[in-house]
């Protein structure tokens, strides 16, 4: 039972250590709690591309820096599915602003 008890308040003080370690590295890319915010707008970014059935979605590759811009990279099949990936990025809740890397290339 000692035992127990020793490695509930081990696990407990590194759990408190990372929480503060966190709290203050906000500006690190690296940093995991950096990685989560700019994941979730990716993830939002991807689910309204998904939304919208684009059918090039697969090669739209979405990315967000810490600063909550997004870049677009890839091909898609026709300037006005770029158009419209760009204007769903823009659109998303939290995006600054939109990079786009995006050219259009047919099926190969």
């Amino acid at each position: 039972m000692k035992t127990f008890a020793t490695a509930c308040v081990l696990a407990g003080t590194l759990l408190g250590s990372s929480v503060i370690i966190a709290q203050d590295s906000d500006t690190d890319r690296t940093h995991p709690v950096t990685f989560v915010k700019d994941s979730t707008i990716t993830t939002k970014v991807k689910t309204e591309l998904a939304a919208d059935h684009l059918t090039s979605l697969g090669r739209i590759h979405v990315d967000t820096d810490q600063n909550g811009v997004v870049w677009l990279t890839g091909s898609a099949r026709s300037q006005d599915a770029i158009d419209k990936a760009v204007s769903i990025a823009k659109g998303t809740e939290h995006v600054k602003s939109v990079h786009n890397g995006l050219v259009v290339k047919q099926d190969d």
